[in-house]
């Protein structure tokens, strides 16, 4: 990167280079992704936030998100720590060979989408890196919308993650 580039990155917030990153791989690579705007709201060693607007984009005929969107969230939130292990360290083959969910009430409005397993993420992408042999493990996260239900969970997944060093 250029010492121009760098001084001009210097200035956006990270949470903007982060969610810009976000929908420019995803426009490249899961165009589906992108479609529905996620904007990356935190991602720290520990946890990420990720944040899909309810929106024409993203609502079924009930007006409530389609799972398919509250599904893509759960996925890509848990993806924020690969993508940064990645960007910091150099590449991963990674993609997601389970997942499970439980909806626990209608998402009627804007979705946060939290994950709290960050360092066990980024233990399973050094592990897959250090091994250079495929790992499998499962992580949580969940869905909240607040300004409908508070901290109150709408929704909890369960997916698994599959990772290995490429070569």
């Amino acid at each position: 990167m250029t010492p121009v580039v760098k001084s001009l990155l210097s200035k956006v917030p990270v949470k903007t280079q982060l969610t810009w990153g976000l929908r420019g791989g995803a426009l490249l690579k899961i165009p589906l992704l992108a479609f529905v705007w996620p904007e990356v709201l935190e991602v720290s060693e520990e946890r990420s936030q990720l944040f899909i607007p309810c929106s024409y984009r993203t609502k079924n005929h009930l007006n409530v998100m389609y799972f398919g969107a509250l599904c893509m969230g759960a996925e890509a939130v848990i993806a924020l720590h690969v993508v940064d292990e990645i960007r910091k360290e150099g590449r991963i083959d990674f993609l997601f060979k389970d997942f499970k969910a439980q909806f626990l009430k209608r998402a009627e409005s804007d979705v946060i989408f939290i994950c709290d397993q960050g360092l066990m993420v980024r233990e399973l992408i050094k592990k897959a890196r250090e091994t250079k042999e495929r790992q499998t493990q499962t992580f949580e996260s969940y869905a909240l919308t607040p300004s409908k239900t508070g901290n109150e969970k709408i929704a909890e997944f369960s997916v698994t993650l599959s990772a290995k060093q490429r070569h």
